[in-house]
């Protein structure tokens, strides 16, 4: 029965794919509707449908997109693909939203990302944004032979178990990895060790560190910074706060930004469904 499930719904996804223009290098679904999620309130049936889709050439993308779906966008689609695609690449985290459109009898929300921008984000980590979720379970629904993405989303999580064990304590269970890093062990948390993990970390995330680290007017370089951190016994929160320093202003860009990409009534609609989600969250946790 799972797997008859797990075809099922590779058939639909596959189905929502093909109103969509097809240049697509990576397209993957997301979220509640996509993976069940733990309580009794789950309804995954009727969960909105997240899914990604990276294009090398936003600017044709769109504009076959907007022939084919054109009151999927919010009143951005009269200034034109290019002006989308500017709006896109330039403001946030680099992903383009258009939310809350009825595709296949699914209701669903789906994001548009340059593949250079995540080839980027995926080695770099300059927002996590798109690189954090793919950090997570995804159900990936078309890739293309673009070696440099293939390369960079293997890089994405080798960075993840990387910065995962730095902040993990001396000793940790496999519960304590994130589940795509389950099963790896590890050893010996030396400083030199750590140094050497350290510098193997996304530059943003390194670059990060040494401004939390670096005292005013001292100016120290990276490798230098990196070195004292990995003899601080704190080593593992000074990295959980340079991957603040990243996703925060990212997550807040973007946010600012689908007010515009999806229209006013729409990020009201999907802000009131975010908080009316956390309140259920929390009423369970104090229950």
């Amino acid at each position: 029965m799972a797997l008859q499930a797990l075809q099922s719904s590779g058939v639909a996804f596959r189905r929502i794919l093909s109103h969509f223009p097809e240049e697509l290098s990576l397209a993957f679904a997301y979220g509640s509707g996509v993976y069940r999620q733990v309580g009794p309130s789950a309804d995954q049936k009727n969960a909105m449908l997240d899914f990604v889709f990276t294009v090398d050439d936003p600017v044709a993308w769109h504009s076959k997109n907007l022939k084919k779906n054109w009151n999927h966008y919010s009143f951005l689609k009269v200034l034109g693909p290019k002006i989308i695609t500017t709006v896109q690449n330039d403001y946030g985290a680099g992903v383009y939203y258009n939310p809350f459109i009825m595709c296949d009898g699914r209701l669903i929300k789906y994001g548009v990302i340059s593949t250079n921008i995540l080839i980027d984000d995926l080695l770099n980590w300059n927002n996590l944004y798109i690189a954090g979720r793919l950090q997570k379970p995804v159900k990936i629904i078309a890739m293309n032979e673009n070696i440099a993405l293939r390369s960079a989303l293997d890089k994405n999580l080798r960075s993840a178990v990387t910065t995962a064990f730095l902040m993990l304590p001396e000793s940790f269970s496999e519960e304590d990895l994130f589940i795509e890093i389950a099963g790896l062990s590890y050893s010996d948390k030396s400083p030199e060790g750590q140094f050497t993990q350290l510098m193997t970390l996304p530059k943003t995330l390194q670059r990060q560190i040494n401004h939390i680290m670096d005292p005013p007017g001292k100016n120290r370089d990276v490798e230098e910074t990196l070195l004292q951190v990995a003899h601080d016994p704190d080593c593992g929160e000074v990295v959980r706060l340079g991957l603040s320093a990243i996703v925060r202003p990212s997550s807040m860009k973007q946010s600012t930004k689908g007010i515009f990409t999806a229209g006013m009534k729409k990020s009201v609609v999907y802000s009131s469904l975010k908080l009316h989600k956390m309140w259920k969250g929390w009423l369970r946790k104090t229950s």
